[in-house]
Protein backbone atom coordinates (compact mmCIF):
# COMPACT_ATOMS: atom_id res chain seq x y z
CA UNK A 1 0.00 0.00 0.00
CA UNK A 2 1.34 3.25 -0.81
CA UNK A 3 0.00 5.20 1.88
CA UNK A 4 1.48 4.10 4.74
CA UNK A 5 1.23 4.95 8.94
CA UNK A 6 3.81 5.99 10.72
CA UNK A 7 3.50 2.54 12.30
CA UNK A 8 3.70 0.53 8.94
CA UNK A 9 6.87 1.33 8.26
CA UNK A 10 9.20 -2.14 8.33
CA UNK A 11 11.95 -1.84 6.07
CA UNK A 12 14.92 0.43 5.21
CA UNK A 13 14.35 2.75 2.16
CA UNK A 14 17.25 2.95 -0.53
CA UNK A 15 16.26 6.93 0.22
CA UNK A 16 13.78 9.18 2.51
CA UNK A 17 12.60 12.08 1.13
CA UNK A 18 11.33 14.81 2.96
CA UNK A 19 8.73 16.95 1.45
CA UNK A 20 6.56 15.80 -1.24
CA UNK A 21 6.47 19.45 -2.94
CA UNK A 22 8.32 20.97 -5.92
CA UNK A 23 11.91 19.52 -4.84
CA UNK A 24 10.34 16.38 -3.19
CA UNK A 25 8.22 15.70 -5.67
CA UNK A 26 10.63 15.93 -8.53
CA UNK A 27 13.42 14.08 -6.68
CA UNK A 28 10.34 11.01 -5.50
CA UNK A 29 9.62 11.02 -9.36
CA UNK A 30 13.58 10.93 -10.70
CA UNK A 31 14.19 7.75 -8.26
CA UNK A 32 11.81 5.68 -7.84
CA UNK A 33 11.58 5.68 -12.02
CA UNK A 34 15.30 5.01 -12.01
CA UNK A 35 14.41 2.17 -9.62
CA UNK A 36 15.12 2.94 -6.01
CA UNK A 37 12.90 2.52 -3.45
CA UNK A 38 11.73 5.53 -1.98
CA UNK A 39 9.75 6.59 1.65
CA UNK A 40 8.44 10.04 1.44
CA UNK A 41 7.69 12.13 4.59
CA UNK A 42 5.04 15.27 4.12
CA UNK A 43 4.14 17.27 7.62
CA UNK A 44 0.60 17.77 6.39
CA UNK A 45 -2.93 15.61 5.41
CA UNK A 46 -3.33 14.02 2.31
CA UNK A 47 -4.44 15.90 -0.86
CA UNK A 48 -6.31 14.80 -3.48
CA UNK A 49 -6.98 17.38 -6.48
CA UNK A 50 -9.25 15.08 -8.13
CA UNK A 51 -11.91 15.36 -5.72
CA UNK A 52 -11.08 18.28 -3.55
CA UNK A 53 -10.45 21.68 -5.99
CA UNK A 54 -13.37 23.55 -6.67
CA UNK A 55 -12.64 23.90 -10.41
CA UNK A 56 -16.12 25.73 -11.49
CA UNK A 57 -17.31 27.25 -8.22
CA UNK A 58 -18.39 30.86 -8.14
CA UNK A 59 -17.75 33.76 -5.67
CA UNK A 60 -21.05 33.73 -4.45
CA UNK A 61 -21.42 30.08 -3.91
CA UNK A 62 -18.21 31.02 -1.12
CA UNK A 63 -18.46 31.87 2.46
CA UNK A 64 -18.07 35.59 2.60
CA UNK A 65 -18.29 35.44 -1.14
CA UNK A 66 -14.89 33.69 -1.02
CA UNK A 67 -12.97 36.96 0.12
CA UNK A 68 -9.52 36.75 1.95
CA UNK A 69 -9.25 35.79 5.82
CA UNK A 70 -6.61 35.22 8.03
CA UNK A 71 -7.40 30.90 7.78
CA UNK A 72 -7.16 31.47 3.53
CA UNK A 73 -5.27 34.80 2.94
CA UNK A 74 -5.68 33.99 -0.33
CA UNK A 75 -9.56 33.35 -0.83
CA UNK A 76 -12.01 30.21 0.04
CA UNK A 77 -10.94 28.54 -2.89
CA UNK A 78 -7.10 28.40 -2.50
CA UNK A 79 -6.03 25.03 -2.87
CA UNK A 80 -3.96 25.73 0.61
CA UNK A 81 -5.26 23.51 3.47
CA UNK A 82 -3.95 23.70 6.75
CA UNK A 83 -1.75 25.94 5.98
CA UNK A 84 -0.60 29.64 5.82
CA UNK A 85 1.25 32.51 6.70
CA UNK A 86 0.65 31.06 10.75
CA UNK A 87 0.21 27.30 11.53
CA UNK A 88 -2.20 26.19 14.35
CA UNK A 89 0.87 25.05 17.04
CA UNK A 90 3.55 26.09 15.10
CA UNK A 91 4.66 29.06 15.52
CA UNK A 92 7.72 31.08 14.50
CA UNK A 93 9.50 33.99 15.48
CA UNK A 94 10.94 37.36 14.54
CA UNK A 95 13.07 39.85 16.12
CA UNK A 96 11.55 42.48 14.53
CA UNK A 97 7.56 43.22 13.56
CA UNK A 98 7.95 46.27 11.54
CA UNK A 99 7.49 45.73 7.32
CA UNK A 100 11.44 46.50 6.96
CA UNK A 101 12.48 43.68 9.00
CA UNK A 102 10.14 41.04 9.73
CA UNK A 103 9.83 38.03 7.68
CA UNK A 104 6.58 36.08 7.17
CA UNK A 105 7.00 32.41 6.18
CA UNK A 106 4.27 30.23 4.66
CA UNK A 107 3.86 26.72 4.91
CA UNK A 108 1.63 24.63 3.17
CA UNK A 109 0.90 21.53 5.40
CA UNK A 110 -0.24 19.40 2.70
CA UNK A 111 0.54 16.61 0.12
CA UNK A 112 2.18 18.68 -2.78
CA UNK A 113 2.98 21.15 -0.87
CA UNK A 114 3.10 24.94 -2.31
CA UNK A 115 2.78 23.49 -5.70
CA UNK A 116 -1.03 22.97 -5.30
CA UNK A 117 -1.80 26.54 -5.08
CA UNK A 118 1.59 28.34 -6.71
CA UNK A 119 1.05 30.61 -9.51
CA UNK A 120 2.96 28.46 -12.10
CA UNK A 121 5.64 31.09 -13.41
CA UNK A 122 8.00 28.85 -14.92
CA UNK A 123 11.37 30.85 -15.64
CA UNK A 124 14.69 29.66 -16.30
CA UNK A 125 17.80 31.40 -14.71
CA UNK A 126 20.09 32.67 -17.06
CA UNK A 127 24.22 32.50 -17.70
CA UNK A 128 24.48 35.52 -15.49
CA UNK A 129 22.46 33.97 -12.72
CA UNK A 130 24.73 30.93 -11.75
CA UNK A 131 27.81 34.06 -11.81
CA UNK A 132 26.72 36.77 -9.81
CA UNK A 133 29.90 37.49 -8.02
CA UNK A 134 31.46 37.41 -11.13
CA UNK A 135 29.87 40.17 -12.49
CA UNK A 136 29.29 42.78 -10.10
CA UNK A 137 31.25 41.56 -7.09
CA UNK A 138 28.25 41.09 -4.65
CA UNK A 139 26.93 38.12 -3.10
CA UNK A 140 27.99 34.76 -4.47
CA UNK A 141 28.81 32.27 -7.60
CA UNK A 142 27.15 29.10 -7.79
CA UNK A 143 29.69 26.20 -8.20
CA UNK A 144 27.52 25.08 -11.04
CA UNK A 145 26.89 27.24 -14.42
CA UNK A 146 24.23 27.59 -16.98
CA UNK A 147 25.27 24.14 -18.70
CA UNK A 148 24.92 22.32 -16.27
CA UNK A 149 21.93 23.00 -15.53
CA UNK A 150 19.84 23.54 -19.21
CA UNK A 151 19.51 19.92 -19.84
CA UNK A 152 17.38 19.52 -16.77
CA UNK A 153 15.60 22.31 -17.55
CA UNK A 154 14.53 20.73 -20.95
CA UNK A 155 13.24 17.64 -18.80
CA UNK A 156 11.66 19.34 -16.16
CA UNK A 157 9.84 21.37 -19.01
CA UNK A 158 8.57 18.60 -20.77
CA UNK A 159 7.52 16.74 -18.18
CA UNK A 160 5.50 19.22 -16.29
CA UNK A 161 4.43 21.47 -19.50
CA UNK A 162 5.36 24.95 -19.72
CA UNK A 163 3.91 27.62 -22.06
CA UNK A 164 5.96 30.27 -23.82
CA UNK A 165 8.00 31.06 -26.64
CA UNK A 166 11.66 32.06 -27.20
CA UNK A 167 12.64 35.45 -27.93
CA UNK A 168 16.54 35.24 -27.68
CA UNK A 169 16.89 38.39 -25.07
CA UNK A 170 19.77 38.65 -22.54
CA UNK A 171 19.89 36.07 -19.81
CA UNK A 172 16.57 35.19 -20.85
CA UNK A 173 17.69 31.65 -22.36
CA UNK A 174 15.28 30.39 -24.84
CA UNK A 175 14.34 26.15 -24.73
CA UNK A 176 15.27 23.89 -27.35
CA UNK A 177 12.45 23.92 -29.72
CA UNK A 178 9.57 22.16 -29.75
CA UNK A 179 9.77 21.79 -26.03
CA UNK A 180 7.56 24.38 -25.13
CA UNK A 181 3.92 24.50 -25.22
CA UNK A 182 2.50 27.42 -27.67
CA UNK A 183 1.53 30.31 -25.31
CA UNK A 184 -2.00 31.43 -24.79
CA UNK A 185 -3.33 34.34 -26.94
CA UNK A 186 -2.30 37.72 -25.46
CA UNK A 187 -5.61 39.44 -23.58
CA UNK A 188 -6.41 43.18 -24.91
CA UNK A 189 -4.69 45.08 -21.84
CA UNK A 190 -1.55 42.78 -22.72
CA UNK A 191 -1.19 43.85 -25.68
CA UNK A 192 -1.94 47.81 -25.06
CA UNK A 193 0.98 47.10 -22.45
CA UNK A 194 3.25 45.48 -25.51
CA UNK A 195 2.70 48.70 -27.41
CA UNK A 196 2.98 51.52 -24.76
CA UNK A 197 5.54 49.89 -22.73
CA UNK A 198 7.39 49.22 -26.26
CA UNK A 199 7.39 52.64 -26.78
CA UNK A 200 9.88 53.21 -23.84
CA UNK A 201 12.16 50.54 -24.50
CA UNK A 202 10.45 47.84 -22.11
CA UNK A 203 10.27 44.85 -23.61
CA UNK A 204 6.84 42.74 -23.62
CA UNK A 205 6.46 38.79 -24.40
CA UNK A 206 4.67 35.75 -23.56
CA UNK A 207 4.94 34.05 -20.56
CA UNK A 208 6.07 31.01 -19.19
CA UNK A 209 3.72 29.01 -17.06
CA UNK A 210 3.24 25.50 -16.16
CA UNK A 211 0.00 25.30 -17.91
CA UNK A 212 -1.04 23.21 -20.51
CA UNK A 213 -2.20 24.92 -23.45
CA UNK A 214 -2.63 21.43 -25.35
CA UNK A 215 -2.20 18.00 -24.11
CA UNK A 216 1.42 16.73 -23.78
CA UNK A 217 2.93 14.41 -26.29
CA UNK A 218 2.54 11.04 -24.85
CA UNK A 219 3.63 9.07 -27.77
CA UNK A 220 6.68 10.91 -28.11
CA UNK A 221 8.22 12.71 -24.64
CA UNK A 222 8.71 9.58 -22.53
CA UNK A 223 11.11 7.82 -24.48
CA UNK A 224 12.70 11.24 -24.47
CA UNK A 225 12.54 11.55 -20.79
CA UNK A 226 13.32 7.94 -19.76
CA UNK A 227 15.64 6.56 -22.66
CA UNK A 228 16.11 2.94 -22.39
CA UNK A 229 13.67 2.60 -19.37
CA UNK A 230 10.33 0.97 -20.83
CA UNK A 231 8.76 0.85 -18.04
CA UNK A 232 9.45 4.18 -16.74
CA UNK A 233 7.99 5.40 -21.01
CA UNK A 234 4.96 2.95 -20.17
CA UNK A 235 3.93 5.17 -16.90
CA UNK A 236 4.89 8.44 -17.84
CA UNK A 237 2.74 8.13 -20.93
CA UNK A 238 0.03 6.64 -18.90
CA UNK A 239 0.62 9.25 -16.26
CA UNK A 240 0.63 12.28 -19.67
CA UNK A 241 -2.21 10.58 -20.87
CA UNK A 242 -4.73 11.38 -18.04
CA UNK A 243 -3.62 15.03 -17.60
CA UNK A 244 -6.32 17.39 -19.89
CA UNK A 245 -5.26 20.56 -21.95
CA UNK A 246 -6.49 23.97 -20.09
CA UNK A 247 -10.08 24.78 -19.74
CA UNK A 248 -9.16 28.49 -18.99
CA UNK A 249 -12.22 28.86 -16.83
CA UNK A 250 -10.48 28.31 -13.40
CA UNK A 251 -7.95 30.19 -11.68
CA UNK A 252 -4.90 28.56 -11.00
CA UNK A 253 -4.39 29.22 -7.14
CA UNK A 254 -7.24 26.37 -6.61
CA UNK A 255 -5.21 23.65 -8.19
CA UNK A 256 -6.51 21.45 -11.11
CA UNK A 257 -8.72 18.35 -11.18
CA UNK A 258 -7.56 17.55 -14.68
CA UNK A 259 -4.23 18.05 -14.41
CA UNK A 260 -3.98 20.81 -16.70
CA UNK A 261 -1.67 22.55 -14.53
CA UNK A 262 2.12 21.44 -12.53
CA UNK A 263 1.29 20.12 -8.99
CA UNK A 264 3.17 17.71 -7.16
CA UNK A 265 0.23 15.58 -6.60
CA UNK A 266 -0.89 15.47 -10.23
CA UNK A 267 2.53 15.31 -12.20
CA UNK A 268 5.28 14.12 -10.02
CA UNK A 269 3.83 11.97 -7.19
CA UNK A 270 0.87 9.61 -9.14
CA UNK A 271 3.84 7.63 -11.81
CA UNK A 272 6.10 7.62 -9.20
CA UNK A 273 3.58 5.94 -6.78
CA UNK A 274 2.61 3.76 -9.86
CA UNK A 275 6.39 2.36 -9.91
CA UNK A 276 5.36 0.56 -6.40
CA UNK A 277 8.39 2.02 -5.25
CA UNK A 278 7.21 4.82 -3.55
CA UNK A 279 5.71 4.88 0.00
CA UNK A 280 3.99 8.32 1.27
CA UNK A 281 3.54 8.90 5.23
CA UNK A 282 1.06 12.10 5.69
CA UNK A 283 1.08 13.89 9.05
CA UNK A 284 4.89 12.98 9.18
CA UNK A 285 6.38 15.92 11.10
CA UNK A 286 10.21 15.31 10.84
CA UNK A 287 12.50 16.27 13.74
CA UNK A 288 15.78 15.63 13.21
CA UNK A 289 18.56 13.38 10.39
CA UNK A 290 19.98 10.59 12.66
CA UNK A 291 23.94 10.46 12.42
CA UNK A 292 24.97 6.77 12.68
CA UNK A 293 28.63 5.66 14.49
CA UNK A 294 30.20 5.86 10.90
CA UNK A 295 29.29 9.60 9.79
CA UNK A 296 27.04 9.05 7.76
CA UNK A 297 23.30 9.19 8.02
CA UNK A 298 20.97 6.60 9.07
CA UNK A 299 17.31 7.98 8.59
CA UNK A 300 15.04 10.61 10.39
CA UNK A 301 13.06 10.44 13.76
CA UNK A 302 9.19 12.20 13.27
CA UNK A 303 6.52 12.91 15.21
CA UNK A 304 3.12 10.79 13.62
CA UNK A 305 1.27 14.18 14.24
CA UNK A 306 -2.02 11.71 13.87
CA UNK A 307 -0.95 10.22 17.77
CA UNK A 308 1.60 12.48 18.87
CA UNK A 309 4.15 9.72 18.84
CA UNK A 310 8.04 9.66 18.07
CA UNK A 311 8.80 6.96 14.85
CA UNK A 312 12.09 6.99 13.19
CA UNK A 313 12.80 5.64 9.58
CA UNK A 314 15.88 4.27 8.45
CA UNK A 315 17.09 4.87 4.38
CA UNK A 316 20.94 4.57 2.58
CA UNK A 317 20.39 8.13 1.48
CA UNK A 318 18.39 11.42 3.02
CA UNK A 319 16.97 13.76 1.09
CA UNK A 320 15.54 17.17 2.67
CA UNK A 321 13.43 18.78 0.35
CA UNK A 322 11.02 20.27 3.17
CA UNK A 323 11.27 23.65 1.58
CA UNK A 324 14.48 26.10 2.23
CA UNK A 325 13.75 27.12 6.21
CA UNK A 326 11.93 24.08 7.10
CA UNK A 327 14.96 21.72 5.75
CA UNK A 328 17.23 24.84 7.78
CA UNK A 329 15.18 24.29 10.77
CA UNK A 330 15.62 20.09 10.74
CA UNK A 331 19.25 20.80 10.13
CA UNK A 332 19.65 23.02 13.05
CA UNK A 333 17.67 20.74 15.34
CA UNK A 334 19.52 17.59 14.32
CA UNK A 335 22.20 18.37 16.97
CA UNK A 336 25.15 15.66 17.98
CA UNK A 337 28.38 15.56 19.65
CA UNK A 338 30.04 15.40 16.35
CA UNK A 339 27.61 18.55 15.17
CA UNK A 340 26.96 20.34 18.28
CA UNK A 341 25.44 23.72 16.07
CA UNK A 342 23.47 21.54 13.69
CA UNK A 343 23.73 18.85 10.95
CA UNK A 344 26.14 19.40 8.09
CA UNK A 345 27.22 22.98 9.84
CA UNK A 346 30.75 22.54 10.13
CA UNK A 347 31.01 26.10 7.98
CA UNK A 348 28.16 27.76 10.13
CA UNK A 349 26.66 28.51 7.36
CA UNK A 350 23.15 26.65 7.72
CA UNK A 351 20.82 28.89 8.56
CA UNK A 352 22.49 31.82 7.17
CA UNK A 353 21.72 33.96 3.98
CA UNK A 354 17.89 33.66 3.12
CA UNK A 355 16.31 35.32 0.46
CA UNK A 356 13.07 36.67 -0.56
CA UNK A 357 12.21 38.10 -3.96
CA UNK A 358 11.54 41.96 -4.00
CA UNK A 359 7.99 42.86 -4.90
CA UNK A 360 6.64 46.20 -5.44
CA UNK A 361 3.16 47.00 -7.12
CA UNK A 362 0.86 49.58 -8.56
CA UNK A 363 -2.17 49.75 -10.05
CA UNK A 364 -3.54 51.71 -12.87
CA UNK A 365 -7.10 52.82 -14.61
CA UNK A 366 -6.86 52.82 -18.09
CA UNK A 367 -10.20 54.86 -20.18
CA UNK A 368 -9.18 53.45 -23.56
CA UNK A 369 -9.94 50.07 -22.19
CA UNK A 370 -13.29 51.32 -20.82
CA UNK A 371 -16.48 50.21 -22.03
CA UNK A 372 -15.28 47.41 -24.20
CA UNK A 373 -17.24 44.91 -26.31
CA UNK A 374 -18.51 41.91 -24.39
CA UNK A 375 -15.60 39.50 -24.66
CA UNK A 376 -14.05 36.50 -22.55
CA UNK A 377 -10.65 37.21 -21.11
CA UNK A 378 -10.39 34.18 -18.49
CA UNK A 379 -7.56 32.69 -20.19
CA UNK A 380 -4.88 30.72 -18.10
CA UNK A 381 -5.82 32.57 -15.41
CA UNK A 382 -2.18 34.36 -14.58
CA UNK A 383 -0.10 36.20 -17.09
CA UNK A 384 -0.22 35.07 -20.52
CA UNK A 385 2.81 37.58 -21.24
CA UNK A 386 5.54 39.55 -19.30
CA UNK A 387 8.68 41.71 -18.92
CA UNK A 388 11.72 40.35 -18.48
CA UNK A 389 14.65 42.34 -17.20
CA UNK A 390 16.18 44.51 -20.07
CA UNK A 391 19.11 46.68 -18.42
CA UNK A 392 21.82 44.67 -17.63
CA UNK A 393 24.04 46.84 -19.51
CA UNK A 394 22.80 50.07 -18.28
CA UNK A 395 23.39 48.26 -14.68
CA UNK A 396 26.35 46.73 -15.34
CA UNK A 397 28.03 50.58 -16.48
CA UNK A 398 26.59 51.61 -12.99
CA UNK A 399 24.49 53.59 -13.93
CA UNK A 400 21.03 52.59 -12.17
CA UNK A 401 22.23 52.88 -8.31
CA UNK A 402 21.34 48.91 -7.38
CA UNK A 403 23.19 45.51 -8.72
CA UNK A 404 20.17 43.04 -9.88
CA UNK A 405 17.12 43.39 -12.07
CA UNK A 406 13.76 42.60 -11.39
CA UNK A 407 10.66 41.47 -14.31
CA UNK A 408 7.43 42.59 -14.58
CA UNK A 409 4.16 40.95 -14.38
CA UNK A 410 0.77 42.72 -15.13
CA UNK A 411 -2.36 41.80 -15.33
CA UNK A 412 -5.53 43.10 -16.23
CA UNK A 413 -8.94 41.93 -18.49
CA UNK A 414 -12.50 41.15 -17.43
CA UNK A 415 -11.94 38.25 -14.95
CA UNK A 416 -14.60 36.52 -13.00
CA UNK A 417 -16.58 39.41 -11.09
CA UNK A 418 -16.08 39.26 -6.80
CA UNK A 419 -16.75 41.43 -3.99
CA UNK A 420 -14.07 43.75 -5.20
CA UNK A 421 -15.27 44.31 -8.64
CA UNK A 422 -16.86 47.25 -7.50
CA UNK A 423 -15.20 48.35 -5.13
CA UNK A 424 -12.72 51.60 -4.15
CA UNK A 425 -13.84 53.21 -7.13
CA UNK A 426 -14.59 56.60 -5.39
CA UNK A 427 -11.26 58.35 -6.64
CA UNK A 428 -12.54 57.73 -9.79
CA UNK A 429 -16.58 57.73 -9.09
CA UNK A 430 -16.49 60.79 -6.57
CA UNK A 431 -18.56 58.33 -4.58
CA UNK A 432 -21.95 57.11 -6.39
CA UNK A 433 -24.89 54.86 -5.59
CA UNK A 434 -28.17 53.78 -7.04
CA UNK A 435 -28.05 53.51 -10.69
CA UNK A 436 -25.32 55.60 -11.24
CA UNK A 437 -23.16 52.99 -9.24
CA UNK A 438 -23.78 50.36 -11.39
CA UNK A 439 -23.12 52.37 -14.57
CA UNK A 440 -19.87 53.14 -12.86
CA UNK A 441 -18.94 49.57 -11.78
CA UNK A 442 -19.95 48.64 -15.87
CA UNK A 443 -17.84 51.34 -16.99
CA UNK A 444 -14.42 50.77 -15.21
CA UNK A 445 -15.07 46.68 -15.07
CA UNK A 446 -11.81 45.48 -17.10
CA UNK A 447 -10.26 48.92 -17.15
CA UNK A 448 -7.75 48.32 -14.45
CA UNK A 449 -3.92 47.42 -15.18
CA UNK A 450 -2.00 46.11 -12.21
CA UNK A 451 1.80 45.42 -12.58
CA UNK A 452 4.04 43.71 -10.13
CA UNK A 453 7.89 43.44 -9.52
CA UNK A 454 9.53 40.65 -8.96
CA UNK A 455 13.22 41.39 -8.26
CA UNK A 456 16.67 39.85 -7.45
CA UNK A 457 17.26 39.89 -3.39
CA UNK A 458 21.62 39.86 -2.59
CA UNK A 459 22.35 37.66 0.12
CA UNK A 460 23.60 39.06 3.03
CA UNK A 461 24.78 38.93 6.79
CA UNK A 462 21.92 40.20 8.13
CA UNK A 463 18.74 37.83 6.62
CA UNK A 464 18.98 34.42 8.54
CA UNK A 465 17.12 32.26 10.91
CA UNK A 466 18.52 30.41 13.77
CA UNK A 467 16.84 27.98 16.62
CA UNK A 468 14.67 29.67 19.06
CA UNK A 469 16.45 29.47 22.34
CA UNK A 470 12.59 28.90 24.41
CA UNK A 471 10.08 28.13 21.91
CA UNK A 472 9.10 24.94 21.02
CA UNK A 473 6.08 23.64 18.18
CA UNK A 474 3.21 21.28 19.61
CA UNK A 475 5.41 18.30 18.79
CA UNK A 476 7.99 20.05 21.11
CA UNK A 477 10.25 20.63 18.65
CA UNK A 478 12.48 24.19 18.82
CA UNK A 479 11.00 26.61 16.18
CA UNK A 480 12.99 29.10 13.95
CA UNK A 481 13.88 32.72 14.58
CA UNK A 482 14.00 35.08 11.66
CA UNK A 483 16.48 38.13 10.98
CA UNK A 484 15.57 40.46 8.17
CA UNK A 485 17.22 43.37 6.56
CA UNK A 486 16.87 44.52 2.72
CA UNK A 487 19.68 46.44 1.58
CA UNK A 488 19.65 49.37 -0.46
CA UNK A 489 20.26 48.07 -3.59
CA UNK A 490 16.32 46.10 -2.78
CA UNK A 491 15.17 49.15 -1.64
CA UNK A 492 16.51 51.21 -4.54
CA UNK A 493 15.12 48.49 -7.39
CA UNK A 494 11.43 48.79 -5.41
CA UNK A 495 11.34 52.59 -6.10
CA UNK A 496 12.70 51.95 -10.10
CA UNK A 497 9.55 49.30 -10.18
CA UNK A 498 7.40 51.91 -8.98
CA UNK A 499 8.88 54.99 -11.77
CA UNK A 500 8.27 52.45 -14.41
CA UNK A 501 5.24 51.15 -13.84
CA UNK A 502 3.89 54.72 -13.13
CA UNK A 503 5.39 55.57 -16.75
CA UNK A 504 3.83 52.56 -18.29
CA UNK A 505 0.49 53.52 -17.27
CA UNK A 506 1.00 56.92 -18.08
CA UNK A 507 2.08 55.77 -21.66
CA UNK A 508 -1.36 53.50 -22.23
CA UNK A 509 -3.35 56.96 -20.96
CA UNK A 510 -4.45 55.43 -17.58
CA UNK A 511 -4.49 57.27 -14.19
CA UNK A 512 -2.06 55.59 -11.14
CA UNK A 513 -4.25 54.44 -8.57
CA UNK A 514 -2.71 55.55 -4.92
CA UNK A 515 0.83 56.90 -4.80
CA UNK A 516 4.12 56.59 -6.67
CA UNK A 517 6.24 56.16 -3.71
CA UNK A 518 9.84 57.41 -4.49
CA UNK A 519 11.02 55.38 -1.04
CA UNK A 520 11.59 52.71 -1.89
CA UNK A 521 11.67 51.17 1.83
CA UNK A 522 8.27 52.14 1.59
CA UNK A 523 7.29 50.15 -1.86
CA UNK A 524 8.78 47.44 -0.93
CA UNK A 525 7.07 44.23 0.20
CA UNK A 526 8.31 42.79 3.99
CA UNK A 527 10.41 39.60 3.66
CA UNK A 528 9.00 36.38 3.01
CA UNK A 529 5.62 38.10 1.87
CA UNK A 530 6.02 37.07 -2.33
CA UNK A 531 6.66 33.17 -0.95
CA UNK A 532 10.34 32.77 -2.35
CA UNK A 533 12.05 31.72 0.50
CA UNK A 534 15.46 30.23 -0.78
CA UNK A 535 18.93 29.75 0.89
CA UNK A 536 19.25 28.67 4.62
CA UNK A 537 21.92 25.96 3.10
CA UNK A 538 24.41 27.27 0.15
CA UNK A 539 25.87 25.28 -2.26
CA UNK A 540 29.67 25.73 -2.78
CA UNK A 541 32.69 24.99 -4.02
CA UNK A 542 34.53 25.27 -0.60
CA UNK A 543 33.09 23.93 2.67
CA UNK A 544 34.35 26.30 4.63
CA UNK A 545 31.68 28.77 3.06
CA UNK A 546 29.47 26.87 2.18
CA UNK A 547 27.03 23.84 3.04
CA UNK A 548 26.57 21.91 -0.20
CA UNK A 549 28.53 20.54 -3.24
CA UNK A 550 27.83 20.92 -6.52
CA UNK A 551 24.99 17.83 -6.07
CA UNK A 552 23.54 19.34 -3.63
CA UNK A 553 25.22 16.70 -1.57
CA UNK A 554 26.06 18.35 2.10
CA UNK A 555 30.09 18.39 2.58
CA UNK A 556 29.91 17.00 6.00
CA UNK A 557 27.83 14.18 5.55
CA UNK A 558 28.38 11.93 2.43
CA UNK A 559 24.69 10.64 1.83
CA UNK A 560 22.68 13.92 2.71
CA UNK A 561 21.51 15.99 -0.16
CA UNK A 562 19.24 18.95 -0.52
CA UNK A 563 17.24 19.81 -3.18
CA UNK A 564 15.24 22.28 -2.02
CA UNK A 565 15.72 25.90 -2.43
CA UNK A 566 18.01 26.15 0.64
CA UNK A 567 20.98 25.14 -1.56
CA UNK A 568 20.52 28.42 -3.86
CA UNK A 569 23.67 30.54 -3.60
CA UNK A 570 21.39 33.62 -5.08
CA UNK A 571 17.81 34.18 -5.58
CA UNK A 572 17.67 35.51 -9.34
CA UNK A 573 14.60 37.74 -10.62
CA UNK A 574 13.62 34.72 -12.20
CA UNK A 575 11.04 32.98 -10.20
CA UNK A 576 12.96 29.71 -8.61
CA UNK A 577 10.26 26.80 -8.79
CA UNK A 578 11.99 25.71 -12.04
CA UNK A 579 15.25 25.78 -11.00
CA UNK A 580 14.19 23.83 -7.57
CA UNK A 581 12.86 21.31 -9.99
CA UNK A 582 15.90 21.14 -12.24
CA UNK A 583 18.42 20.56 -9.33
CA UNK A 584 16.42 17.87 -7.41
CA UNK A 585 16.55 15.82 -10.83
CA UNK A 586 20.43 16.54 -11.33
CA UNK A 587 20.63 15.37 -7.92
CA UNK A 588 19.15 11.97 -7.61
CA UNK A 589 20.95 11.31 -10.85
CA UNK A 590 23.68 12.05 -9.40
CA UNK A 591 22.28 9.66 -5.64
CA UNK A 592 21.48 7.14 -8.73
CA UNK A 593 24.86 7.42 -10.62
CA UNK A 594 26.64 6.82 -7.00
CA UNK A 595 24.06 3.87 -5.81
CA UNK A 596 25.20 1.97 -9.47
CA UNK A 597 28.67 2.63 -8.67
CA UNK A 598 28.13 1.18 -4.89
CA UNK A 599 29.13 3.94 -2.97
CA UNK A 600 25.84 4.64 -1.01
Amino acid sequence: MPFLTASAIKQTYDVIVVGSGAAGGQSAYTLCMDGAKVLMLEAGRNYTPATETAMFQTPDQAPLRGVDTPEKAFGFYDATVDGGWQVPGEPYINTRRDDAGRFDWWRARMLGGRTNHWGRISLRNGPYDFKPYSRDGLGFDWPIDYADVAPYYDKVEMLIGVYGDNDGLENTPDSPAGVLLPPPKPRVSDLLVQQRAGRLGVPVIAGHRAVLTRRLDADNLPAKLHPGNPEAQRILRESMLRRAACWWATPCGRGCSTGANYQSTTVHLPPALATGRLDIVCNAMVREVVLGANGKADGVRFIDKTSGKEFAASGRVVVLAASACESARILLNSKSTSFPDGLANSSGKVGRYVMDTVGADLTGQVPILENLPLHNEDGADGGHMYTPWWLYKEQLAGKLGFARGYHIEFGGGRRMPGPGTGAKLEWLTGGSYGLKFKQDVRRYYGSFVSFAGRGEMIPNENSYCEIDPLVKDKWGIPVLRFHWQWSEHENRQAAHMQRTFANIITAMGGRVQGKVEADGAKAIAPGGSIIHELGGAIMGADPKTSVTDRWCRTWDVDNLYITDGAVFASNADKNPTLTIMALAWRACDHILARMRRKEL
